[in-house]
């Protein structure tokens, strides 16, 4: 059975180097090229799915169509889902990495951006940005929306949907293609690969290139790879390692 994640391309915050969490940002010209990329390596390599899961943010839902498209498989069904959300980054959203760097330090901008366990600070309910003032979540029970998460608690959401939605379809024999955002994605990769909390804070996933798991019947990872250019991949991976270094 295989499964295929592919972390959205780089979006308008993710080239200013923005703390971006919910915030509902498009892809920039750069981050619709990798997902055309994408799109064009998994149908050389001749991939097919049968249903497709993305985000409600817009930066994910755009990588999936435009990955569909370049596919010829614009008609595969799609389920929207907030529990694939990226991780919900607090107060800290809309901040510069590197001037948090600058400010608070780097060790502590590696605490907030890949510890497990730490949460940044919150939203005030008050706040503009609290997502249970947003539309988009208007059909969401507000108590379970929150207003800062860590690795652990984007984990606690993300694996019982995995679990209960994606896992039937893989058992199935669908072949599924997830399309989301890094720390929901890492939350993925720790849940298969069964890393401990150090060993995730160490995984970087890059933007825009599939990476594909092969599972036996019990889910247990067989092989894992990232499909495309050597070279493109060591590139994202270390451009999103450094973004939350003073420069």
């Amino acid at each position: 059975m295989k499964l295929v994640l592919i972390r959205h391309g780089e979006s308008e915050w993710n080239k200013l180097n923005l703390f971006t969490g919910w915030t509902d940002v498009e892809l920039s010209e750069k981050g619709r090229q990798e997902a055309t990329e994408a799109g064009e390596v998994l149908k050389a390599q001749s991939y097919d799915f049968d249903i497709c899961y993305t985000s409600l943010l817009k930066r994910a839902i755009n990588t999936l169509n435009i990955v569909l498209e370049r596919m010829d498989r614009e008609w595969l069904p799609v389920v929207k889902d907030w529990k694939l959300n990226e991780r919900h980054y607090g107060a800290l959203q809309g901040l510069n990495k590197r001037e948090t760097a600058e400010k608070y330090g780097e060790e502590q901008v590696l605490v907030w951006r890949r510890s497990y366990n730490v949460l940044p600070p919150p939203l005030e309910e008050s706040d503009p940005r609290n997502p249970r003032k947003a539309e988009m979540y208007r059909d969401v029970d507000h108590g379970a929306l929150p207003l800062t998460e860590s690795l652990k608690t984007t984990v606690d959401r993300v694996i019982p949907w995995f679990n209960t939605v994606a896992v039937p379809q893989i058992r199935a024999g669908k072949r599924v293609l997830i399309a989301a955002h890094g720390n929901s994605l890492r939350a993925l990769v720790m849940y298969l690969e069964t890393f401990s909390p150090e060993e995730i804070m160490q995984v970087n996933i890059p933007t825009g290139i599939p990476l594909v798991y092969e599972l036996d019947d019990g889910l247990a990872v067989l092989s894992k790879n990232y499909i495309g250019d050597e070279k493109a991949v060591s590139a994202r991976t270390n451009a999103v390692a450094n973004q939350g270094k003073k420069g």
